[in-house]
């Protein structure tokens, strides 16, 4: 299975830049409902995601510094990003694919010059891996 089959492209995705503001941030994650946004440089790759958490923590150790009020005038890039989430490339295997949404509510795709190009949801593989199991099963209750 190729995991161009599974990809929500670019254009669907709820992205920022590492030039937005916290409040812009803030912003479209709530707009959005999203408690984690993929992160992109000017040149369109992905450089990270942030997390709620990344932005609630980062507020709270600015001593008061920064409030909701003021996030507009603090940068994304200051905030430091405590998960890691890895992407994978849109020519990886499955099993690549299947290891990362395992700790992933979602996996970042790129191609390959490093580009963005969507995301796979940790859902639609437990759908395709439920079809396997419904499968399984059907077969040995036959």
């Amino acid at each position: 299975m190729n995991i161009a089959f599974f990809l929500l492209p670019k254009q669907e995705v709820a992205c920022v830049t590492a030039d937005a503001t916290l409040r812009q941030t803030l912003e479209r994650m709530e707009y959005h409902r999203f408690t984690a946004v993929p992160i992109l440089d000017k040149e369109g790759r992905y450089t990270g995601t942030v997390t709620e958490g990344d932005l609630l923590w980062h507020m709270k150790e600015s001593e008061g510094k920064i409030t909701f009020e003021n996030a507009s005038k603090f940068m994304l890039k200051d905030v430091p990003l405590r998960v890691t989430m890895k992407p994978v490339s849109i020519d990886a295997n499955m099993e690549d694919l299947i290891n990362l949404a395992k700790v992933q509510n979602f996996v970042p795709v790129v191609d390959d010059m490093e580009r963005f190009i969507g995301i796979v949801r940790r859902s639609q593989i437990i759908e395709y891996c439920e079809k396997f199991v419904s499968r399984e099963s059907l077969n040995t209750s036959s």
